[in-house]
């Protein structure tokens, strides 16, 4: 009887592996690396809800090539050897054929000799530093602006809004540096004077010194680069420092709902740069797809503040699966292939990329929109781009 028990009881284990195996077969794995815990955690958090939205949405329409995919998320933990190891781990272990991350710059940049390394391929929804689609790796594709094509957006707002010193208060990584060079450049080429170049670390909590260093500096503008986390406590601090100075956040990753739930009244008068504005889906390129990653965000209860910063894994899922689908299989070589054939409608605007690079080992770089808000008596307004 045990004998008979035991043969029945191996037999359904080898029917369930066999599933298990089947299944693995019929999906088509996507790896992502996010920064789910850590400094950038909310970011990250954000992109991954994102993601998932994008990847019920498009096997709810057929999946890819017959079938479904399945994401593998990673936490890179903001940090970039965690990130290096979720993507060893994704290609090597997991098997999966692309991958998108890594948010931060610097996290982006660590990982990037790995995709060289093992020939896979990135699609790269948020990092924003020049070095990421300058340094000649191929596999980089990259749907978010960058830092320079933010400035270079921004100039016309300059003599709008009456910016004649700025100083600058930026997190000490890839990203805040990248962003501080090119809008300096910028404004001086449109003759503001600017004034302290402040940094800080991307854990940082107290902004006071920096605050008061730039309070002396007597600028009338304040650029300001870093996640959402740490923005909140700036727009505080400068607060009860009475600095008088304008504050505007670049990047787009500042928001706004949140800082105005965060911030209070604090965050009153402050000026962002965001990639999609969801208050005024009127003004996007692509109202379609903009209405049904808003509509998705809002029924699964995401937190308001985040639609600002989870499109991008939207919009990051479906360019692969658009790559996927013109490969005609999931394989690196010519999902790589493929990306360079892309166009996608996005919540980003049309997706496609450009080249960027050395010459025979260009990177893809997609030309997303810009737009600058106000937050004005607790509410979010247009203000220009």
């Amino acid at each position: 009887m045990h004998t008979k028990t035991a043969k029945l009881a191996l037999a359904m284990l080898g029917a369930t592996l066999l599933a298990g195996t089947a299944l693995a077969q019929e999906t088509i794995k996507i790896g992502v690396t996010q920064p789910l815990t850590g400094a950038f955690a909310a970011s990250g958090n954000y992109v991954a809800q994102g993601a998932r939205i994008a990847e019920d949405e498009i096997n709810a329409a057929g999946g890819v090539l017959g079938k479904k995919i399945q994401l593998v998320i990673e936490d890179n933990k903001s940090n970039p050897t965690e990130a290096v190891a979720t993507v060893e781990k994704l290609i090597v272990r997991d098997k999966v054929p692309v991958i998108m991350g890594a948010w931060s710059s610097t996290l982006t940049l660590a990982v990037m000799p790995k995709l060289q390394e093992y020939k896979v391929p990135m699609v790269v929804e948020t990092s924003s530093s020049g070095k990421i689609t300058t340094s000649g790796n191929p596999y980089v594709f990259r749907i978010s602006p960058t830092s320079e094509m933010e400035a270079v957006a921004f100039k016309p707002l300059v003599a709008k809004l009456g910016i004649k010193k700025a100083d600058f208060l930026n997190t000490n990584n890839d990203f805040g540096i990248g962003s501080a060079a090119e809008y300096s450049k910028m404004l001086k080429g449109q003759g503001v004077a600017v004034g302290v170049m402040e940094t800080m670390d991307p854990k940082a909590t107290d902004f006071s010194a920096q605050l008061t260093r730039i309070k002396a500096s007597g600028g009338d503008t304040l650029f300001v680069t870093t996640a959402v986390e740490q923005v909140t406590l700036i727009l505080k601090q400068a607060k009860e420092l009475q600095l008088n100075a304008r504050i505007i956040t670049t990047g787009g990753s500042n928001s706004p709902d949140q800082l105005i739930a965060q911030a209070g009244d604090a965050a009153n008068g402050s000026f962002h740069t965001v990639f999609f504005p969801p208050w005024f889906p009127e003004v996007v390129t692509n109202p379609e797809p903009a209405k049904r990653y808003m509509t998705e965000w809002q029924k699964r209860g995401h937190e308001p503040g985040g639609l600002t910063e989870g499109f991008r894994g939207y919009d990051g899922i479906f360019t692969i699966a658009e790559a996927i689908k013109i490969a005609g299989k999931a394989e690196p070589a010519a999902i790589k292939d493929a990306l360079w054939k892309t166009k996608v409608k996005g919540v980003y605007g049309n997706i496609e990329f450009i080249k960027q690079g050395p010459a025979g080992n260009e990177s893809g770089q997609n030309i997303p929109s810009v737009y600058l808000v106000k937050i004005d008596g607790g509410k979010v307004a247009k203000s220009g781009l």
